[in-house]
């Protein structure tokens, strides 16, 4: 299989997960633990500001990680994209280009980078293909967080050229689960819909951003983690690599899904004024499955339930029959 190398036992190594409090982050310790993983250094904002050097070098020289997640990232919907393109480009830059040259002043055996769907051409042929990752402008909206994260696959690939550094990168698309993000000042389309829809239940119409249009594929946030920790005990190659589930969805059928499940049924209103991001976003994932044995285990659907309940549940009621 592609830059597959013997398997790394993560049982026995050092581990340091940044964002470990995320989204995204909390599942992964989840699969790390489950893996056999109990060292494991655990970084928080309040202690580490990944965005200084300083604070970086202290955390390598404290704890000595054999192994690197960087997960941590500056992230939200395509609002809060519009809102703070220098933030989300300076921070999600200075971060991983930090934190990557110190594993490598470090010596960290193996470094696993997440970075962006975002980070693909606005007009990308579908399925996206990881080798079409150069041939275009990331979409508007979000093209300043994607060629950020983006930045730190051409570090990994340098460093890896240069220094032998074992850099891993991957591309996750749309994630979605329980213990996301639902302020709907920043979150990402799933949650957002979910509450609005909930709130929205006694009243005559929703409003929804954009025309319904644009397709996107979504990713169960416990698969992402298990394909993480696949990819760091599985995978060594020099190449990004998709994780996706390949199932693909327009926004209007996606409003129809989530209001049916929490049992909206008012009128949905589109509102045109707002941006309707990439047109198009649907992954070839087959470099997955063949470099590290990657297939997404949860449908849409069972995913989308599984996420509404958590949420109501943290709402104190129940979904639907």
């Amino acid at each position: 299989m592609d830059g597959q190398t013997k398997t790394l036992d993560l049982a026995r190594k050092r581990i340091c997960v940044t964002g470990s409090g995320g989204f995204l982050g909390s599942f992964v310790v989840d699969h790390l633990r489950q893996a056999g993983a109990t060292d494991l250094i655990l970084p928080r904002k309040n202690d580490f500001d990944l965005t200084t050097a300083d604070a970086i070098d202290r955390l390598f020289r404290e704890s000595r990680p054999e192994v690197l997640f960087h997960l941590a990232a500056v992230v939200g919907g395509i609002g809060a994209n519009q809102e703070n393109p220098g933030q989300f480009f300076y921070e999600n830059a200075v971060m991983g280009i930090q934190l990557i040259e110190y594993a490598r002043r470090y010596a960290v055996q193996k470094t696993i980078v997440v970075g962006t769907i975002c980070a693909y051409p606005k007009f990308a042929p579908v399925p996206f293909r990881e080798e079409t990752l150069w041939d275009g402008y990331p979409e508007e909206t979000n093209a300043p967080y994607g060629i950020a994260k983006k930045a730190l696959l051409v570090q990994c690939q340098a460093y890896r050229q240069q220094y032998g550094m074992n850099a891993v990168y991957l591309l996750p698309v749309n994630l979605y689960g329980p213990r996301d993000n639902f302020d709907l000042h920043s979150s990402h389309v799933i949650p957002a819909l979910i509450r609005k829809a909930i709130e929205a239940k006694g009243l005559s119409q929703m409003v929804c951003w954009g025309d319904g249009s644009p397709t996107r594929e979504f990713l169960y946030v416990e698969d992402c983690a298990e394909a993480l920790v696949l990819a760091a005990q599985r995978y060594a190659g020099a190449e990004p690599v998709n994780l996706g589930s390949g199932e693909e969805i327009s926004i209007r059928a996606l409003v129809e899904i989530v209001n049916e499940m929490v049992g909206y049924s008012g009128e949905v209103v589109w509102d045109a004024t707002r941006p309707n991001g990439q047109p198009r976003r649907k992954l070839d994932t087959s470099r997955a499955e063949r470099s590290f044995g990657f297939r997404a285990r949860t449908g849409l659907r069972d995913g989308l339930r599984r996420t509404i309940e958590w949420y109501l549940q943290r709402q104190g009621t129940a979904i639907p029959a």
